[in-house]
C-alpha cells in the first residue's frame, strides 16, 4: 500500500471505517464491558481498534441479547482500524438441558414393528 498516493489511502481509511460503522448483531462480552464484533472467521474475529486495543483471555459472544459461543482468546493485534483476536477455541453455548438429564417429554422416540 505504500504506492498509492495520500489521497487513495485517506480515502481506503475512511472507507473502511464507515463500513465498520454499520450496527452490528455479534458483540463480545469481558470484564462487564461490550464490543460490537465487525468481522468473524473461524479461528477469531475483529474488533474496532478505537474502542479498544487489548483483549486476551476468555470472553462470551452474544448474538443480539441470546449467547452464542465462549472463545478464548490467545492473540490480539492492531491492524489499521480493527484488533484481530486469534482464537484457541470457541465453544458453541447450548440452550437447554445436558443430555444425561431425564426428559420431560415422555412420547415415544420409535415405534417397534409388530411380533
Amino acid at each position: 500500500m505504500e504506492f498509492l498516493s495520500k489521497e487513495i489511502l485517506a480515502g481506503l481509511r475512511e472507507a473502511t471505517r464507515r463500513e465498520s460503522k454499520r450496527p452490528a448483531r455479534l458483540s463480545v462480552h469481558a470484564g462487564g464491558r461490550v464490543w460490537p464484533i465487525l468481522k468473524r472467521w473461524s479461528g477469531g474475529f475483529s474488533l474496532d481498534a478505537t474502542q479498544v486495543t487489548n483483549l486476551r483471555g476468555h470472553v462470551q459472544i452474544f448474538d443480539g441479547e441470546r449467547p452464542v459461543a465462549t472463545a478464548l482468546i490467545v492473540a490480539a493485534e492492531v491492524d489499521g482500524f480493527e484488533l484481530i483476536c486469534s482464537t484457541k477455541r470457541e465453544t458453541p453455548v447450548r440452550h437447554g438441558p445436558a443430555l444425561d438429564f431425564e426428559r420431560e417429554d415422555r412420547t415415544p422416540l420409535g415405534y417397534m414393528p409388530p411380533a
